[in-house]
C-alpha cells in the first residue's frame, strides 16, 4: 500500500472534484497536510461556512447568500429578459463581460437520459412560473453547444410556445484568435449560421 488509510481517503475526496485527476489530487493532499493546524483549520471553515450560508435564490435558482439573490433584485435589471444558463459558474461568467442586464434563470444541468437527468431533475418547473407572470418578453437560451444543451434548449423552446415569448439562443462560433484549421465542424457551421452583416 502506498498511502495510509487516511491519505488515501484525502486523495478520494478530492478526486471526487471535477477536473481533479490523481495526480492533482495527490498534490492537494501533500497541500493540505504541510498546512499548520490553523490554517488547515481556517480551509474547513472556509468550507463550512459557504455550505451553511450559500443556497438557492427562490426566484432564478442561482447560488446566493440572501434571498433573492443581487441580481434579482437589482431595479436596475432589464426585467423582461431572462438568460437561461446550465450552471451557476455560466452565470459568473457572462457577468463579467458587463454587456448583459437582463435576469438568469439557473436549471443547474442539462437533460441526460444516458446520466439519468430527466426534465424533471432541472429547474425547469420554477422557469415557466417565472414566465407565466407575464413580464418577461425574451428567453434567451445559453446552454451549452453539446448534445444535452442542444436538446434541453429545444425541449424548453417548445413548453414556451404556448406563453408568446421570443426564444434566442446564443451564437456560437469561432473564438477570438482562433484559427479555422483547428475548428471543428460543429463549430464552424455554428460559426456560419450565427453571422451577421458588419
Amino acid at each position: 500500500m502506498l498511502y495510509t488509510a487516511s491519505f488515501s481517503k484525502l486523495i478520494e475526496v478530492f478526486q471526487k472534484m471535477p477536473g481533479i485527476g490523481h495526480k492533482s489530487a495527490v498534490r492537494m493532499a501533500y497541500y493540505i497536510l504541510s498546512l499548520s493546524d490553523s490554517e488547515a483549520q481556517e480551509v474547513v471553515n472556509a468550507i463550512t461556512n459557504a455550505k451553511e450560508k450559500m443556497h438557492y435564490c427562490s426566484v432564478c435558482q442561482n447560488l446566493t447568500e440572501t434571498d433573492p439573490c443581487d441580481i434579482c433584485s437589482n431595479h436596475k435589471r432589464d426585467k423582461s429578459v431572462i438568460c437561461v444558463m446550465e450552471q451557476p459558474k455560466d452565470v459568473i461568467a457572462l457577468e463579467k463581460t458587463r454587456e448583459y442586464y437582463g435576469l438568469y434563470h439557473v436549471l443547474h444541468g442539462s437533460i441526460s437520459p444516458s446520466d439519468g437527468i430527466s426534465p424533471e431533475d432541472l429547474k425547469i418547473k420554477e422557469l415557466l412560473q417565472r414566465i407565466a407572470g407575464g413580464e418577461i418578453k425574451e428567453v434567451i437560451m445559453a446552454n451549452s453547444p453539446s448534445i444535452e444543451g442542444e436538446a434541453t434548449a429545444m425541449y424548453i423552446s417548445r413548453l414556451l410556445k404556448p406563453f408568446g415569448v421570443k426564444v434566442t439562443r446564443i451564437a456560437y462560433g469561432l473564438p477570438v484568435g482562433g484559427d479555422l484549421e483547428y475548428a471543428d465542424q460543429i463549430t464552424l457551421v455554428k460559426a456560419i449560421e450565427g453571422r451577421h452583416e458588419i
